[in-house]
């Protein structure tokens, strides 16, 4: 993925992407950035951040793009967020997690800063990530068989990426809360009635639809629509510029919690976590059943003061 050495738009073709395709439709003025790791349910794993930002940032550069389209690959889901195996690798110091979010904030202010609308096609399952994807689109069209939802506080994280900060704008404060805390599903037609996306289609109309508000869209002066889209801006920009770096930090620390590591585990164990336990372990620090050594790291599997073999923090604590 070569740098740029001016602000230059380039060919697609140029970019020797692995994780998006990138493609640009002259006589439509459209450019369509798409997710395309459909085994994984296009999670985005670090590369696919670089790749979508960079990808952001040309289609800003290039001034016969109208429109900028985003989307993933195959019709099961549009975007799954973060990629739970690669989270899981990086759970061994906090330093990866915080560099992984800083791609993660660069490619949204690519998004949110490329100077021209942009619409989510949202062809399948909308979750975590995926759902902070689209809302930093200017319009949203969804299929009438997808969902949206959002599981960080079943799987160790909190949805600080866009979530936490603009779902009370969008749908208000009490059905954010209800989104973000029961971690339920919302069906497409739910998320049309809340405010949470533009239009809500059958699939076979989910490109025609699209096509409709991108042409649309192009028959309107850029300059005036630039900063339409700058004022629009402005409540979402404010909270995000907030909050934002706050989240990254506390994220990082967090993902090589106690709490965080059962998440994870339980997740590709496919089971539920300890959720009782996870609250005694935060009233009673491990201990060693041999000598009474507390604050014992989770991951110790010997006693640090008398080298005693330690249960698991999940058999000590049932």
């Amino acid at each position: 993925m070569p740098e740029p050495d001016a602000p230059r738009a380039a060919d697609p073709a140029s970019f020797g992407f692995e994780r998006i395709r990138y493609a640009k439709d002259a006589a439509n003025g459209v450019a369509t950035v798409t997710i395309d790791r459909p085994q994984v349910l296009n999670a985005f794993d670090f590369r696919t951040l670089r790749e979508l930002g960079r990808a952001f940032e040309d289609a800003s550069w290039d001034d016969a793009m109208a429109v900028v389209v985003v989307t993933g690959a195959g019709d099961r889901a549009f975007c799954t967020g973060a990629d739970l195996d690669e989270q899981a690798e990086m759970g061994a110091t906090s330093g990866q997690y915080w560099r992984w979010m800083g791609a993660f904030i660069e490619m949204h202010d690519r998004l949110r800063n490329i100077g021209k609308p942009t619409i989510a096609r949202i062809n399948g399952a909308c979750v975590g990530g995926g759902n902070e994807l689209q809302m930093a689109c200017d319009l949203a069209v969804m299929v009438e068989d997808a969902y949206i939802r959002h599981v960080g506080p079943e799987h160790g994280s909190v949805p600080a990426g866009g979530a936490t900060q603009w779902l009370p704008i969008l749908v208000g404060d009490r059905r954010a809360r209800e989104i973000l805390m029961l971690c339920q599903e919302v069906p497409a037609a739910r998320a049309l009635e809340w405010g949470l996306v533009s239009r809500v289609v059958p699939r076979a109309a989910l490109d025609s639809t699209v096509a409709e508000l991108a042409t649309s869209l192009r028959a309107k002066l850029p300059e005036a629509l630039r900063y339409t889209k700058t004022q629009l801006n402005w409540w979402r920009d404010l909270v995000w510029s907030q909050t934002v770096t706050h989240g990254r930090d506390w994220l990082a620390i967090h993902s090589t919690s106690d709490e965080t590591r059962e998440a994870v585990a339980a997740f590709h164990e496919k089971r539920p976590p300890h959720y009782d336990a996870l609250r005694r372990l935060a009233g009673a620090p491990r201990s060693c059943p041999e000598c009474g050594a507390t604050g014992m790291p989770a991951e110790y599997a010997y006693c640090g003061v008398c080298a005693a073999p330690l249960p698991s923090v999940f058999e000590a604590i049932p």
